[in-house]
């Protein structure tokens, strides 16, 4: 939003770091609540820095503001919306917020049933304040020893920093009800205003395809974040997930391998139309005023899309089709004819696609190199040393004599002598020079199984990283 709309945001994140399931695990492994919930947080930060996922402006942790939750509370009571009972619990009473409760998810709350083997009132009834368990971590109330209810964790905490007005809440579609829904209802009681969310963006489940049942870990068909950059790259998983609607997400092997295929065709774009911009790839002429026109139409396309919801899938389709028109000008020639270059279209080309995925966490300048830290920049001009020693032998390999180059001799015998010893000639060098192109050959057949694509030019030669190795080698002629 910030780079493509100018728009500046304020991002909160809540950390709830105290729930039953963080009390029961931490019983079971004989560590405090609080101790533990630090773990699953630093994890948690460790895993989205892997995948390239921007912080928040800040995290609010719950235990950090028991204080500011118990005020809340209290608040919305005084209004007449929720009542204490003699166990120490606090209920927010959805029957007396009438129509107001389900504006999310056009729940009812007149067709529910009493609430049975409760203190609650009503059965959609929900807790504010819990009252507390033997031996669970507690703080002192007006209501006696608890801790807070799962919904009002975030009320209170996003109502510290935004107030009254919230413009877009997201979170995952399981939570619009009755998380989100409660949060509402919470929020325009204790602010007494009429919308407190302008925008709530559910985010769907992952799926396994060919599955109905979403990626989970009671289900036991989850892969970890450490496990699955193991064998993928952040960007190959934000790809992976630009190709669809956050609203619907299905994974499998072949959406990771097309998303590696894509990553790989925009790399190589990138590096053809450096090398065009270079002098390395010569062409015929381009005709500018397409590839202008393509670029302001995918603009236009691309921003249109972001504001549809944020269809990425779409504003990815006209980078590719942008890429397309650019390749097909992009056709190598044997002979330089001396035609006018087009270097700064092809520029502004590469600047606005390195420009959409930078926006997007993604980086194809990185793509130069395997390794990461300090060692990569001497790895890459390692290869690039490499490539211009192989450059050079194959150049002087395929430099053979022409028979124009040769000082002429008087009479037509002596002339077709000349021919026939130079056509000898280059017989012979061709056969000396032979193993000379096929070491050349060789070695760019070792480089690409450990994923390093040498593409041979007319004068140069011109290298990039290529995800997966052997099987991602393109078939090229040999010299």
């Amino acid at each position: 939003m910030t780079r493509f709309f100018g728009i500046e945001v304020i991002m909160v994140m809540g950390i709830t770091d105290i729930d039953d399931k963080i009390i029961k695990r931490a019983n079971e492994m004989n560590i405090s609540p609080v101790a533990l919930a630090r773990i699953y947080e630093e994890d948690f930060k460790q895993d989205m820095a892997a995948l390239k996922v921007l912080p928040p402006t800040v995290y609010m942790r719950v235990t950090d503001h028991i204080p500011q939750i118990i005020s809340f509370i209290k608040t919305i009571i005084s209004s007449g919306q929720a009542y204490a009972t003699s166990q120490g619990n606090v209920y927010f009473d959805v029957k007396s917020w009438g129509k107001r409760y389900g504006v999310l998810t056009a729940i009812n709350p007149d067709t529910q049933d009493e609430a049975a083997g409760s203190d609650k009132r009503h059965g959609k009834d929900f807790a504010l304040w819990k009252a507390a368990k033997p031996q669970e971590l507690s703080w002192n109330s007006p209501w006696g020893k608890g801790r807070p209810g799962w919904h009002i964790e975030c009320s209170t905490i996003s109502s510290a920093v935004f107030g009254k007005q919230l413009d877009i809440h997201t979170g995952g579609i399981d939570l619009a009800f009755p998380h989100h829904e409660n949060e509402i209802a919470q929020c325009e009681v204790y602010h007494q205003c009429e919308q407190w969310g302008n925008y709530f963006l559910h985010s769907g489940h992952l799926h396994v395809k060919g599955s109905q049942e979403k990626m989970s870990k009671s289900l036991k068909n989850y892969i970890t974040i450490k496990d699955f950059l193991k064998k993928c790259s952040s960007d190959q998983f934000r790809m992976f997930c630009l190709r669809g609607r956050y609203s619907s997400v299905e994974f499998s092997e072949e959406s990771m391998e097309d998303a590696k295929n894509l990553l790989q065709a925009i790399s190589s774009f990138i590096r053809d139309a450096n090398a065009y911009i270079k002098g390395q790839l010569v062409c015929d002429p381009v005709r500018e005023d397409i590839l202008w026109e393509r670029l302001a139409n995918t603009k236009v396309t691309v921003k249109a899309a972001f504001a549809d919801d944020f269809d990425t899938s779409r504003a990815v389709a006209a980078i590719m089709d942008l890429i397309h028109h650019g390749n097909r000008q992009l056709k190598a020639v044997t002979k330089d004819a001396g035609s006018p270059r087009s270097s700064v279209v092809y520029g502004s080309i590469i600047s606005y696609i390195e420009g959409f995925f930078s926006a997007l966490g993604m980086s194809f300048e990185e793509r130069q190199v395997a390794v990461g830290g300090d060692k990569s920049a001497v790895l890459s001009n390692v290869i690039e040393e490499l490539v211009r020693f192989r450059s050079k032998v194959r150049h002087y390999a395929l430099a053979l004599p022409e028979a124009a180059d040769t000082a002429p001799v008087e009479g037509a015998a002596g002339a077709q002598g000349t021919k026939q010893e130079q056509k000898e000639k280059r017989k012979h060098l061709m056969q000396e020079r032979k193993p000379l192109l096929e070491a050349c050959d060789s070695l760019r057949g070792d480089l690409a199984a450990f994923g390093i694509h040498i593409k041979d030019r007319a004068a140069v030669s011109t290298w990039e990283i290529v995800e997966g190795g052997q099987t991602e080698k393109q078939t090229e002629k040999k010299s």
